[in-house]
């Protein structure tokens, strides 16, 4: 069974999007033929310090010549060109969503980014993408070549069918809490109907982005929304699975979102999903599943909200729409097949 490096930055147990990606790749890709060594790497990136990056080359130094390395695209994007021509090793690179590309940057960091990842994906053999949509981008915007690119979705997991309760409805939401993700728009929106009966439960970190932290906590108190919209921070997967399973609509605003592995998650347990019509989730959640909006319009947003919690069915139809197209979403088998294939390529 082949050998590769899985180089992550930070800590690889963080219950975020890419982490949890890269959690149930290492474990199911030994299945696949491919036996992964954890890599860890400074937490610094995107935006390393000089001691990191060092720190980053004498890791990578330490490994054995011509080494297979997989590298989250949170890290290989600020690579420096020099640092990947002086090592003798064969490059792999996960991206699930372009650094450039993140909400909220200023001009100057957006240009700075784009020409660093650009610089560094031409260093890679292989160029890995969660989605089609990322594909595209890469291809057009950081001019990644075809031949060495390949899509691998995420896989879902479910432990059934959420019951979706009759009596509060309850609406999730699973993201980090970071300006990209619009929790800010779905307070807005969320106020707008605060005459109707719903419960709003959100669960992922709250401490990546302090600041969007605050200002959002500060609009849910100046709507007089505390008791009814539940920050449960992060939460274990077993934890995650019973609000899943309990839950009556998936609901969230990305700005933008390079595959969206928690709407795919949602569409596994049934739940019908209300989000933004951006990036790769037209994709991701067919239309009977879902009622999509334009981005950053709070009123939109509210109106798609009234329109399920006030439906006659109560959004059973896209519910039953929702678990028909969730039980053909690859599994994480499948995820790893699909990196096997890729690696391959590297030692070929």
């Amino acid at each position: 069974m082949p050998n590769f490096w899985f180089a992550i930055p930070g800590d690889a147990k963080t219950l975020t999007g890419g982490y949890i990606y890269a959690q149930r790749l290492i474990k199911s890709l030994p299945s696949a033929g491919w036996y992964p060594h954890l890599l860890p790497l400074p937490g610094g990136f995107p935006n390393p310090t000089k001691e990191e990056l060092k720190h980053t080359q004498r890791t990578f130094e330490k490994l054995p010549e011509g080494a297979v390395v997989l590298v989250d695209g949170l890290a290989f994007g600020s690579l420096p060109q020099d640092m990947l021509n002086g090592l003798d090793l064969r490059f792999a690179v996960l991206v699930h969503h372009p650094l450039a590309l993140e909400s909220g940057l200023s001009k100057f960091e957006e240009s700075r980014l784009h020409a660093s990842e650009k610089a560094a994906l031409k260093m890679a053999c292989v160029v890995l993408t969660t989605g089609p949509s990322t594909a595209r981008t890469l291809i057009t915007r950081f001019g990644v070549d075809t031949q060495k690119l390949f899509v691998a979705p995420p896989g879902t997991h479910s432990a059934g069918r959420a019951q979706r309760r009759r009596d509060v409805p309850q609406l999730l939401t699973v993201a980090t809490l970071t300006y990209r993700k619009g929790h800010d728009v779905l307070v807005h929106a969320l106020a707008a109907i605060a005459d109707l009966q719903w419960e709003s439960v959100w669960t992922g970190s709250m401490t990546r982005e302090p600041k969007t932290t605050s200002m959002v906590r500060d609009m849910i108190k100046s709507y007089d929304l505390e008791d009814r919209i539940d920050l449960r921070g992060e939460v274990d997967s077993q934890a995650l699975q019973n609000i899943y399973l309990q839950s009556n609509a998936f609901v969230l605003p990305s700005r933008h979102e390079g595959y969206g592995m928690a709407f795919a998650e949602a569409m596994a347990y049934g739940l019908p999903v209300i989000g933004c019509a951006v990036g790769a989730v037209p994709e991701t959640v067919p239309g009977d599943a879902s009622l999509l909006v334009k981005p950053d319009d709070p009123k939109a947003l509210a109106i798609a909200l009234r329109q399920l919690l006030k439906s006659i069915d109560g959004g059973s139809a896209l519910a039953d729409a929702a678990w028909f197209h969730g039980q053909q979403l690859p599994r994480w088998s499948d995820t790893a097949k699909a990196v096997a294939k890729a690696l391959s390529v590297v030692i070929q």
